[in-house]
């Protein structure tokens, strides 16, 4: 079976951690991924997070179905060494501080010199122009200028960051996205072209109508903590147990299904439960009406008498839980991967199914410049070269 993206080359030199995310999506549909790291500073991603037996497992995910190998792009045969590389490949994807790459002679202009046909994809923190460009960048930043962290949290509590890559994810797809588009195009136009990406941009396209409130009712957007301004009940909610679920009832049908669960359908009859923004203007009395019914049971129980009046309900999980779970072993969300350094390592499998031509994980990320010498061998470097490049520090 031929996947989407076979023959199409992309070259990785990003780190941490958009960039990395964003190749390792286009390698799940069959694109040959080369990651490109320091011969001396390998991606700061091997390091980041737990390990095991000395092995960084979080670059297990980021690196996976990529080659590996090592070249200094700030030495000017290093810099040579790549624009070779480059010259058949399709895609480019770098998120080094606006400047860099020019600075070393790879700006897009000597790129396309070498290759019209090249995709140059540039994630950033704040993009190619403007006062911040040159600005260090991180998702973390991004999470707090794009009116996220601003937006969560408790009502009393202070903006609140995620305990992950959130906006570095998010900007991981919107770059895999990018790619894509600017492929078609060159289908149509026979010429690559610059994407310029800044991770404060995607997360903020993911946050809702939040400039157009502001624009047209001057309307801030407040923290709710679990709670929304646009429906209710719509909560995290403790059990019996200890453990908890999450309710929404973003649908009239589905609000008035499980206040007839808890025992409170004389609610259903008020005229403010007619609409959400009516219902989340009483969220103190719906809420504690299904906290108080919820409180009174075991999770399984509350799960079970949710799905039989068909309300909407979900536990809440941690990844023991997923992996115990039937729907995500009926996804095939979780996947083992064959790997020479642990054996196997379980990961998340690509985010979505395609019938006919379908992704897949062939390999978790490889050690530091495990394939320099076949890459480079195939660009016609010879074996003495090779040697010669690596006791100066270029490769």
């Amino acid at each position: 079976m031929t996947a989407p993206l076979d023959g199409v080359t992309v070259v990785d030199l990003a780190t941490l951690f958009a960039g990395p995310l964003a190749a390792a999506f286009l390698g799940d549909f069959g694109a040959d991924v080369i990651k490109v790291e320091h011969p001396a500073k390998p991606d700061p991603s091997r390091g980041h997070g737990p390990a095991r037996d000395g092995v960084g497992l979080w670059w297990k995910v980021l690196g996976r179905n990529k080659r590996t190998v090592t070249l200094n792009l700030s030495d000017p045969d290093g810099a040579a060494l790549l624009r070779r590389l480059l010259a058949d490949a399709d895609v480019l994807v770098e998120n080094f501080r606006p400047g860099t790459l020019e600075r070393w002679g790879l700006g897009p202009a000597e790129l396309h010199a070498v290759n019209p046909r090249l995709v140059i994809t540039r994630i950033s923190g704040f993009g190619q122009v403007g006062p911040y460009a040159r600005r260090p960048g991180f998702g973390t930043l991004a999470e707090a200028m794009s009116g996220f962290a601003a937006a969560t949290g408790e009502p009393d509590g202070p903006p609140t960051l995620p305990p992950f890559g959130l906006a570095d994810s998010v900007s991981a797809l919107a770059a895999a996205y990018a790619v894509m588009l600017a492929l078609r195009a060159r289908d149509v136009t026979g010429a690559g072209q610059v994407v310029d990406l800044a991770i404060i941009e995607p997360i903020m396209a993911m946050l809702g109508p939040q400039i157009t409130w502001y624009d047209q009712l001057g309307y801030v957007q407040p923290r709710l903590g679990n709670r929304s301004n646009n429906n209710a009940p719509r909560n995290t909610y403790r059990c019996a147990d200890g453990r908890w679920v999450a309710v929404s009832t973003s649908a009239q049908s589905i609000a008035e299904r499980v206040l007839r669960l808890v025992g409170r359908s004389e609610l259903i009859d008020e005229p403010w439960f007619a609409t959400g923004s009516g219902r989340a203007a009483h969220v103190d009395e719906l809420d504690a009406a299904v906290s108080a019914w919820v409180a009174r049971r075991d999770r399984d129980e509350v799960v079970a008498a949710f799905e039989e009046a068909q309300a909407a309900v979900a536990p809440v999980y941690d990844v023991r839980d997923i992996l115990a779970d039937p729907q995500y072993a009926a996804l095939g969300t979780v996947r083992t991967v064959p790997d020479e350094e642990l054996g196997e390592v379980r990961m998340q499998n690509v985010p979505f199914r395609l019938a006919e031509t379908p992704g897949e994980i062939r390999h978790a990320g490889r050690r530091h410049g495990q394939d320099t010498d076949a890459v480079f061998g195939a660009l016609g470097l010879s074996a003495e070269e090779l040697a010669a490049l690596r006791e100066r520090g270029v490769l």
